[in-house]
């Protein structure tokens, strides 16, 4: 009796689970419904984090599924749009970022990943997500910029998708490496009859138009069964233009303050020939040093050295910077094509051949405004530019006397917009192969399962770089013409005309070079599993499975020559060719303890090639003490190894620092508590920043060992009996769930802001703090370097509240809701000095918030062929620190406040489909997402469109129809 009031209440979860809105998981693996009155035998599935096939679709670990119903009725055509919406979801990348390199590269080792598309769980990074197709592991992406340790969801189409399993636990024990946050397990559709032809138009209130089509068709026999699927999608761009907020670099739009690289040229120098009362004429505390730009509408420069902002000169200031924001995209374009294709053939009873293959390409393109000439040591690049001078005879020398970097020079800017945007063209390949058996077999009464299979999987990228400048050629250009005029093609460079007196053709065409970098990352796998019952415990079976896996990942980047020697303007990288190999072996064990108590247990063995070994383990329980409560709980260890790029890339990024002793609209002093810091490193009074963007040299460590994790889970389910096949109700269930993650010698580079104003606050030198910062001339930051290294601890912790409900057929049609909604109680990142990251809870940071709630509500409503769905996303408020804001006055940040707020914000989406439209087999829909136009909230500390792009929607309603059809 027991035995079948607790399958009753599995039977009742499970349809609660699989039949409401978000429920969803191995729908149609599950056995068909028992006839009232009869015994149920429910079949055995495998549920995504672990590999015994079990019936309880209610386990140990917390999984979230979303099918094809689901998936459709969110109006979103890409899979990486549909995870970055999960509550559980934190920053990551999509089409809504826009930088390509223009700010230099991350320093672990990946690249900027320009035109993909990436899952972030519990905000702990992309990184530490592991993303499967089917169970097996999907290789890594490459833009052409670096040797990423992410998987680029745009390499699967969502045409070939079943259903998206997420592990919201850790799982390195049942799947190895980077499972610290959680799994993304894509299931691609297996078996399907007959023909389906998908069409899609949407559109953004800006414009973004977004087309997608698709044609699947698919088979079987007897033995037999196949699919294939091609689809195409094209997204269009939305110039930061179109929208005021990423139109104007003022305070309070939230793009900071225009750049000092400025069409009219900015002359920051020192006049070496006036006379002054100090020891030189050009020491750092004289009067002679000038900052100026041309006043606009100048045609000829004059310059007066007894009065520098007369003539056509003024001093350089706020409102002379260059608004870059109407270059740059709010949206990305893109397209996709891809073919897809499985098929399955029964070799005899017990044996089964699979194989699938898929090509995916993607062009992509990213676009910055014309690219800045700065020249001088306060260019601050650490290479050719610094050491830069303009000689006195270059003929547009306006000043009579050379600019020399090593006295008399600071930098000299110009950005010369007759050379049209930075423009990169991203083109990516991605190939896989995968073939296998699978089947059964017996050992006395008991049937064991097992699989096998080999997988290849490939991704290569090109990046085009146009209308950037080769460095080396500028310094020529700009020193003795008579040394110029002895190389060929080489014409004298006119960085003082500005706007009134463009550059020649003959100026351009000699320093604009066209760069090419590429990448590539492959991934070999083999794997063998094998899984079934052991023993009878009472009326129900002990289970395992059990497996080896054997990996080996090749990874490659080649940046242009011109990274490679430094004579790009653009950021420096080099080369990383590498390899390594893993070999795995793991098992795992369920146990039916007690009549309502199941115990699980798993451990596995990790050899890498890089570091040496690693084992995890995992350990956990699911009770159901009474009906209609199932409690559960997990506990594991887990760890994460350092991928190619961590390993060994090298390349620079344009930090974004806020220099506490004196920035763009804040010049120094600075505040008390670090006055005597920045006198202490050099920095005058009157100090500011001349660049916000201050190059720092990142790359890769090959002496990082993995991460290490600990996490724990504890949840309830409760399905109650009250709720099901009432009046009011046939379905209801809620479920609340808890998670700890705690990770060690985490990877990654400090956090130069925090550290930068710890070391001013201990003096500005002689400090451990201090190490990675000098300045130079007029008190200007170096490039600092900023390797990365296991360097300290994060901490996350929060709760996951999910509910469902479905009503009973009424005569007006049936209604369901449902809840996702996760709380953020705690992040926490401390570096092994102590100092804590400025990234938490509620705090937004580096253009990434974690809000403290995140909730998704969705209605239904369904009578006959048509259905009507509203959803409601929930994104709580953040604030972002005042004093990260460099321009002075912003709205928000008046006075003495510390946070500007960025207020809550809520979305809503609505769709209406209509199957068997005028003919059976069509289904047309037709829905609205941002029904309302909510835009984001301004963020002032935000870089290029000022909004947190993987916080938030798009301004604007997006509107969308489709059509389906199924023959």
């Amino acid at each position: 009796m027991k035995a079948l009031r607790r399958q009753s209440l599995t039977r009742a979860i499970q349809l609660s689970l699989l039949l409401s809105l978000p429920g969803i998981a191995a729908a149609q693996d599950a056995a068909a419904p028992a006839q009232p009155g009869s015994a149920t035998t429910l079949d055995t599935v495998t549920v995504t984090g672990s590999r015994i096939k079990q019936t309880n679709v209610v386990t140990a670990q917390p999984v979230y599924v979303l099918d094809r119903s689901k998936i459709e009725a969110t109006g979103l055509q890409s899979v990486g749009d549909l995870l970055q919406q999960l509550s559980s979801s934190g920053k990551a990348l999509n089409a809504k970022f826009n930088s390509s390199g223009n700010f230099g590269y991350p320093p672990d080792g990946g690249g900027i990943g320009a035109g993909s598309a990436q899952v972030d769980l519990r905000n702990l990074g992309s990184q530490r997500t592991l993303v499967l197709v089917d169970g097996v592991r999907w290789v890594n992406e490459s833009s052409a910029s670096g040797v990423s340790g992410s998987a680029d969801l745009n390499t699967i189409p969502l045409a070939i998708v079943e259903r998206i399993e997420v592990l919201e636990d850790g799982a390195s024990a049942i799947y190895g490496s980077d499972a610290i946050a959680g799994v993304v397990n894509i299931i691609t559709r297996r078996k399907f009859d007959g023909a389906e032809v998908h069409a899609y138009y949407g559109e953004y209130e800006d414009g973004g138009e977004t087309t997608e089509a698709s044609l699947t068709i698919g088979g079987s026999g007897e033995r037999w069964s196949g699919i294939f699927t091609a689809s195409y999608f094209e997204q269009q761009e939305i110039s930061s233009g179109s929208w005021e907020q990423s139109r104007f670099p003022t305070p309070g739009t939230g793009v900071r303050g225009g750049s000092s690289g400025i069409p009219q040229g900015r002359f920051f120098f020192c006049d070496p020939t006036r006379p002054t009362t100090g020891v030189g004429g050009c020491d750092a505390d004289t009067e002679n040093w000038y900052d100026v730009t041309l006043n606009n509408g100048t045609t000829t420069p004059v310059f007066d050295p007894t009065n520098p902002n007369g003539g056509t000169y003024n001093q350089f200031d706020l409102s002379d910077r260059f608004n870059f924001a109407p270059y740059n995209f709010l949206l990305t374009p893109s397209k996709r094509k891809s073919i897809f294709a499985s098929a399955t053939y029964d070799l005899s009873d017990d044996v089964r051949l699979h194989v699938k293959g898929l090509y995916n390409n993607r062009t992509s393109t990213n676009q910055a405004a014309p690219e800045p000439i700065f020249v001088g040591p306060g260019a601050g690049t650490g290479g050719i530019a610094d050491t830069i001078s303009i000689h006195q005879d270059n003929p547009f020398n306006p000043f009579g006397y050379t600019l020399d970097a090593n006295s008399n020079l600071l930098v000299v800017t110009r950005r010369p917009v007759e050379v049209g945007p930075r423009i990169f063209h991203q083109d990516v390949d991605t190939t896989y192969f995968n073939i296998g058996l699978d089947g059964t077999f017996g050992i006395g009464d008991r049937t064991l399962g097992w699989d096998a299979n080999y997988a290849h999987s490939e991704n290569k990228a090109t990046q085009e770089f146009l209308n950037g400048y080769n460095v080396a050629k500028m310094k020529l250009a700009l020193g003795d013409p008579a040394i110029c005029a002895l190389v060929a093609g080489c014409t004298p460079l006119d960085l003082f005309g500005g706007q009134g007196r463009p550059m020649t053709q003959d100026q351009i065409d000699y320093i604009r070079t066209r760069q090419i970098d590429s990448s590539k990352q492959v991934l070999d796998l083999f794997q063998g599993n094998i899984t079934g019952d052991l023993f009878d415990i009472g009326d129900r079976t002990a289970g395992f499975a059990a497996g080896v896996e054997h990996r080996r990942y090749r990874g490659d980047f080649n940046p242009d020559p011109l990274r490679q020697t430094g004579e790009s303007q653009d950021s420096f990288a080099a080369p990383v060719s590498a390899s390594y190999e893993v070999d795995e072996i793991y098992t795992e064990f369920s146990f039916p303890v007690l009549a309502s108590l199941d115990l699980s247990a798993a451990i596995r063995y990790s050899d890498y090639s890089t570091f040496g070994n690693e084992t995890t383990g995992k350990v956990g329980f699911r009770w159901q003490p009474i009906e209609d409560v199932v409690v559960r709980g997990t506990y594991s260890t887990g760890f994460r190894a350092p991928n190619l790029g961590e390993l060994f890339g090298l390349t620079q990024f344009g930090a974004t620092l806020v220099d506490p002793c004196g920035s763009t609209g804040r010049p120094g002093p600075a505040s008390p508590d670090l006055a005597a810091g920045c006198a202490a490193q050099g920095a005058p009074p009157n100090f500011v920043q001349a660049n916000t963007q201050i190059t720092t040299f990142t790359g890769g460590n090959p002496d990082l060992q993995p991460e290490t994790s600990d996490s724990w889970t504890f949840g309830v389910v409760y399905a109650p009996s009250w709720g099901t096949d009432q009046a009011w109700s046939d379905r209801l269930d809620f479920e609340v769930g808890y998670y700890n993650i705690e990770i060690e010698d985490a990877i990654q580079a400090r956090d130069l802001q925090a550290l930068l104003e710890t070391c001013l606050r201990e003096g500005g030198v002689n400090s451990i703090n201090c190490t990675p910062f000098t300045r130079g001339a007029g008190g200007n930051l170096n490039p600092p370097n900023n390797f990365l290294d296991n360097l300290g601890s994060i901490k996350t912790d929060g709760v996951d509240i999910k509910a469902n409900w479905a009503g009973p057929e009424w005569s007006w049609g049936r209604l369901n809701a449902s809840l996702q909604s996760t709380y953020v109680n705690d992040y926490e990142a401390v570096d092994v000095d102590g100092n804590r990251s400025q990234r938490e809870v509620g705090i937004e940071v580096d253009d990434s918030a974690i809000p403290e709630w995140q909730t998704n509500v969705q209605l239904g409503w369904t009578r006959g062929d048509f259905n009507a769905g509203w959803t409601v996303r929930y994104i709580s408020s953040v604030k972002e620190d005042c004093d990260n804001v460099p321009v002075a006055g912003a709205p928000g940040c008046l006075g003495d406040t510390e946070f500007n707020e960025l207020g809550s914000t809520t979305f809503n989406d609505a769709q209406f489909n209509w199957s068997n439209a005028f003919t059976e087999g069509l289904k047309l829909t037709v829905g609205v997402n941002n029904i309302f136009g909510k835009e984001p909230p301004v963020c002032l500390t935000c870089s290029l469109n000022g909004y947190d792009a993987g916080t938030y929607d798009l301004p604007g309603a997006f509107w969308y129809v489709s059509a389906d059809y199924r023959f």
